[in-house]
């Protein structure tokens, strides 16, 4: 039976550090380039499609999105997709992520300049 699971910030940090997660942000590009996980992809849920995703990078799948709602439901595609049994995605979202103060590549609204927190 296939299954969503939710994974914590702390995990996907370390997943991601010993290369083994690919991210996917199904969030809207506005929000992705106002802040966002270093090295997560791009795949807004407005057109977001399983049959796109790669599954032979040998990483784990991981959605997030800004409070996991939106990634649930593109994990939920994927399911319905038929082509992935367990499906990952980051509980409590980029927020989640913020609030373990984990690097994130934001904005600074003043010059506008892209840098990298924590």
């Amino acid at each position: 039976m296939s299954q969503i699971k939710e994974i914590d910030a702390a995990t996907l940090h370390d997943w991601m550090t010993k290369g083994e997660a690919l991210v996917i942000d199904v969030r809207e590009p506005a929000e992705y380039g106002f802040e966002r996980i270093p090295g997560a992809l791009l795949m807004p849920l407005a057109s977001f499609d399983p049959a796109a995703l790669p599954t032979d990078t040998g990483r784990k799948i991981v959605l997030h999105c800004g409070t996991a709602r939106r990634s649930g439901m593109a994990a939920q595609k994927m399911i319905d997709s038929g082509r992935f049994d367990t499906v990952l995605h980051l509980a409590g979202g980029i927020g989640a992520w913020k609030q373990a103060t984990l690097p994130l590549w934001v904005i600074v609204p003043s010059t506008g300049a892209l840098t990298r927190t924590a």
